[in-house]
């Protein structure tokens, strides 16, 4: 695919904290139905990156160019607060490493999926819970657990309540942060597996920091390494884990460096 095709187009992305940390210089193309891999060590960068791309972080410098539902190359960071929102309830999903900051735990489940669907103008109070009920069922959770709060779900279960709650819209861009990170092993299968059918199914472009380089093999098509806040490899996710050729890939690779 060429540049043109892009659905995020990020260009020399720097975000400092007093001259040390955060990421700098960052540059790619994400295409639709991509899912890219961005890992490293604790302190690389990475959520700082996802945080500038997902417009959650004003960057120093470069630019994020997203490519609306109609063609329209926009600049994110130059967008009024309001239309930055609008494209976060609409085209974009946040899914948080901890699924309390991305879901309200004092209202029902139906009631977190519902209010996605609300904040885009929907209206109709069955519709909006046939809706909720028909999300429940595809992240696998028990349609009669509808009018329960989520505090009283796993954190598995919360997890894909918060995918459920970001999907429902129909984006087409979804930012994900350590997506199963906290979970044990048979849990974190089963959200990876829902993940990677949901991703295939909706043609999501999708991109996720990781720590867990299996996590990475298993949904990322390609893969960036980040160092002291700069990509130091990329490439397909195969030949990045599989022929690491930086040293610190290498190293990562090898399990060397702590996660």
């Amino acid at each position: 695919m060429s540049e043109m095709d892009a659905i995020l187009s990020v260009r020399d992305v720097a975000k400092l904290y007093g001259g040390r940390g955060g990421c700098k210089e960052v540059s790619f193309d994400l295409w639709p139905g991509e899912v890219l891999g961005i890992v490293g060590e604790s302190g690389s960068g990475k959520t700082t990156l996802l945080d500038c791309l997902s417009g959650r972080r004003t960057p120093d410098a470069g630019r994020i160019m997203y490519r609306g539902r109609d063609g329209e190359m926009l600049d994110v960071h130059a967008l009024s607060e309001p239309r930055r929102r609008l494209l976060m309830r609409t085209d974009w999903g946040i899914v948080h490493q901890n699924p309390r900051d991305g879901l309200r735990m004092g209202v029902s489940a139906g009631a977190n999926i519902g209010e996605r669907l609300m904040a885009v103008g929907a209206r109709h109070y069955g519709q909006i819970r046939g809706s909720a009920n028909d999300w429940l069922e595809r992240v696998e959770i028990d349609e009669n657990r509808i009018d329960d709060r989520p505090m009283t779900f796993s954190g598995g279960m919360q997890q894909r309540l918060q995918i459920a709650r970001n999907l429902v819209n129909g984006p087409r861009l979804v930012f994900m942060d350590e997506p199963t990170g906290g979970l044990d092993v048979s849990v974190q299968a089963r959200l990876l597996d829902l993940l990677r059918r949901l991703v295939r199914e909706m043609h999501l472009a999708c991109i996720i920091v990781t720590h867990d380089l299996g996590v990475a093999r298993l949904l990322a098509h390609r893969l960036m390494v980040m160092k002291d806040g700069r990509v130091i490899e990329e490439g397909l996710t195969d030949q990045v884990l599989d022929d690491p050729h930086h040293p610190y890939t290498q190293l990562l690779v090898s399990s060397v460096l702590p996660a």
